[in-house]
């Protein structure tokens, strides 16, 4: 089968976040189908940017074709990212026809987190006689408009909902990696038959070859161990969604215990996160610049509890799918959630401690229940996120599952032209 995935965002080990289409890819490749990757050449999830001299340019990577199509660069959520969407939608769109040999009689995936990539992809896969996917990572307008504040009579709010609802509407099947988006899609034009749910996942090859850490990151690692600090960590985005002011509240009631709290990671409150640890003075916490994923494995197996953390939004009662938990998760430690949500992976799994968000006292609450437990007991947490992420959540079960979504497509796509 031809496969064309199209994701703004998509990355790979070598150029960071996003890994979803990677893996896929990688996945299917070796079962026999060609896969195609179409991203933008700059992307804000990225550590490393892929080199683009011309409008678009084909990139090898590891047997995978990635097509990157060159757009702007842009910081934060102003007009800039707006500009840098439009670019690369627009391009896609003027190279359907090219890009269509690579989906032939196969597949397209639209899946770029915001729904415009469904107006070429659905050009697409008309051209290439492909059945169409859409697949949601999170659900747009409502993100940008809970979280970043937009209007709904904002123009490219607007167009943002006309986008969703037609892909709702003219998709051949629906991959969602939210678990209760159901009665919300139904209600904006979905046929529910059309419904999979498919979460995030992770890949095991990657938890087999433990790497040294960076010497800075061990030397500190090693100090806080030798003085008996509890390690509490957190990574990825320090961004305001993440509700990260809520954890530095809790280490500042915790200055005078054995407890250290290593952030890692970047993101636009990452400045004012440790101008407020400075402000209160807090020698128990800790900012250490983004790691490459190769090296999470060893470091999460390093820290004693692991924290992640949402602000409170009616958004969230869709679920949520965090990278960051399912690797939590297979690292086989406790973990504390400050979240929320429709789903509760922490409380299903029983890894942890599921708290109210956005509340420091809970926070310290859950770290002194957790330092209660012997060890035998916090073993036995890390154990059941381990066995829960195996089961449901490595990838190479999820490729399948969504390769059957593919075949399912395609045949429909089939009978449809007889």
């Amino acid at each position: 089968m031809k496969i064309l995935l199209i994701n703004h965002y998509a990355g790979s080990p070598g150029y960071g976040m996003e890994y979803r289409p990677y893996y896929f890819a990688k996945i299917w490749q070796t079962q026999g189908h060609s896969v195609t990757i179409i991203g933008s050449s700059f992307s804000h999830v990225r550590t490393k940017q892929p080199y683009i001299d011309t409008s678009k340019k084909e990139e090898i990577i590891d047997r995978i074709r990635y097509i990157w199509i060159k757009t702007p660069r842009y910081s934060g959520n102003g007009k800039k990212r707006i500009l840098n969407i439009i670019v690369f939608i627009f391009k896609i769109f003027l190279n359907a026809r090219f890009l269509s040999e690579y989906s032939m009689n196969g597949a397209v995936i639209a899946s770029s987190t915001y729904p415009l990539d469904i107006f070429p992809a659905k050009r697409i896969s008309k051209i290439s006689n492909a059945a169409l996917i859409f697949e949601v990572h999170d659900l747009w307008p409502l993100s940008p408009m809970e979280l970043g504040g937009y209007s709904k009579y904002n123009p490219f709010i607007q167009v943002i909902q006309m986008a969703e609802d037609f892909a709702y509407r003219k998709c051949d099947q629906l991959v969602s990696m939210l678990p209760e988006t159901l009665d919300y899609m139904v209600k904006h034009g979905l046929n529910p038959d059309k419904f999979n749910y498919i979460p995030n996942g992770i890949n095991l090859d990657e938890w087999k070859n433990e790497k040294e850490l960076p010497q800075e990151i061990a030397k500190l690692i090693e100090y806080l161990i030798i003085n008996e600090n509890t390690l509490i960590a957190y990574t990825g985005t320090h961004g305001l969604a993440n509700a990260l002011e809520s954890l530095i509240d809790a280490a500042a009631m915790m200055q005078n215990m054995k407890v250290a709290f290593i952030l890692v990671g970047s993101g636009p409150e990452k400045e004012q996160l440790k101008k407020k640890a400075l402000t209160l003075n807090l020698g128990n916490v800790y900012f250490l610049n983004p790691i490459l994923k190769e090296f999470i494995p060893v470091f999460l197996s390093k820290m004693d509890i692991l924290y992640i953390g949402l602000q409170k939004q009616s958004l969230f009662k869709y679920g949520i799918s965090p990278n960051k938990l399912i690797d939590y998760l297979m690292a086989g430690k406790p973990v504390i959630q400050a979240i929320e949500a429709g789903n509760d992976i922490v409380s299903d799994s029983n890894c942890g401690i599921s708290i109210e968000a956005e509340n420091p006292i809970k926070i310290r609450e859950a770290i002194l229940k957790l330092l209660s437990f012997s060890k035998d007991e916090l073993k036995e947490l890390g154990k059941n996120g381990h066995d829960y992420v195996l089961k449901n959540h490595e990838y190479s079960i999820l490729a399948n599952k969504f390769l059957k979504v593919l075949e399912l497509s395609c045949k429909i796509q089939e009978k449809d032209n007889i």
